[in-house]
């Protein structure tokens, strides 16, 4: 079977935000592995030079053994087709930028990832970054992504069962209820 049904009392759809470095995606391997559930994780990032490479492999290794990953730059929903069990999305952050540099329609793109995440029968959690609290960028290119991310986090936080933001490692529930985690 796709996915899995959801354990008693855990998300659907839980959204994990915070600053870069700020222990989202622990967080976010925390929950998935409190599920009980067999874990599927989609990884966003594209290899773009060796220090990207060096980073994917730290995470790799951080997240440890028991997880079926998924490279999906931006086929999020065809790498949901596959997954069984609770699925990670680590990030909506670099999923967008594949999306804006690739020329893709944002609006639509992110109709159909919404979408996408619904329709997946079991937990999905998604992890993202809050780009908006810094300085006005210099640039229309990041300052039209910065826009699309806050957007797209709005998306994701509206769908959401469980949304925490996460500062120093420390999560803040902000909508629903964390689950007991181990």
């Amino acid at each position: 079977m796709i996915g899995s049904p959801l354990p008693m009392g855990f998300p659907k759809l839980s959204l994990i935000v915070g600053g870069a470095r700020s222990g989202k995606s622990r967080l976010a391997e925390r929950l998935a592995a409190a599920s009980g559930l067999p874990r599927a994780y989609v990884a966003t990032a594209e290899i773009w030079d060796e220090e990207m490479r060096a980073r994917i492999d730290r995470h790799i290794a951080d997240r440890g053994a028991g997880w079926v990953t998924h490279e999906a730059p931006r086929d999020v929903a065809g790498a949901l087709a596959q997954a069984r069990g609770v699925v990670l999305i680590d990030c909506a952050t670099l999923w967008l930028t594949n999306v804006m540099l690739g020329g893709g329609d944002i609006g639509a793109e992110t109709t159909a990832l919404v979408t996408a995440i619904s329709a997946y029968p079991g937990p999905v959690i998604v992890v993202s970054n809050e780009v908006g609290w810094g300085i006005v960028p210099d640039n229309r290119l990041s300052r039209d992504f910065r826009d699309e991310q806050g957007r797209l986090n709005q998306r994701l936080a509206e769908a959401a069962d469980m949304v925490a933001g996460v500062m120093a490692g420390l999560p803040m529930v902000l909508k629903g209820q964390m689950p007991v985690l181990a």
